[in-house]
Order: C-alpha cells, then structure tokens, then sequence
C-alpha cells in the first residue's frame, strides 16, 4: 500500500502534544490589531487544545505528525 499524503494545510498549523492531544495557534492574531484592545491581543498569544469533536477530522489530516 502507498503511504498517506499529509494535507499540507493542516501540517503547518497543526501539531501533536506528548499524549497525541491536537494543539494549535489561536485565531484572528494576524492582521488588524490597531481596532483589538491590548487585553484581547494577549489573550491569543500562545496556543490551545483543538476540541474534541474535531480532534478526529484533523488527526486523519495529518497522518505521521
């Protein structure tokens, strides 16, 4: 059988914690913030756990990661 093939879309925003949990940067982080309060732009930084309902659809996106 050949390999699956990554979707290249999700391989670069996606990636697996140590107990194979999704985790990913937050959203609305990267144009327009002079109208977003200095409150909410610090509330993006960093990342998250994706939600469970759907952890499944993207971990079938990226297969080997």
């Amino acid at each position: 059988m050949p390999k699956m093939k990554s979707h290249r879309g999700a391989a670069k925003r996606f990636s697996r914690t140590g107990s194979g949990k999704i985790k990913s940067a937050k959203a609305y982080k990267s144009h327009i913030l002079t109208k977003k309060s200095p409150k909410r732009k610090r509330g993006l930084r960093g990342t998250r756990i994706v939600a469970e309902v759907d952890a499944p659809r993207i971990s079938r996106m990226i297969p080997y990661k």
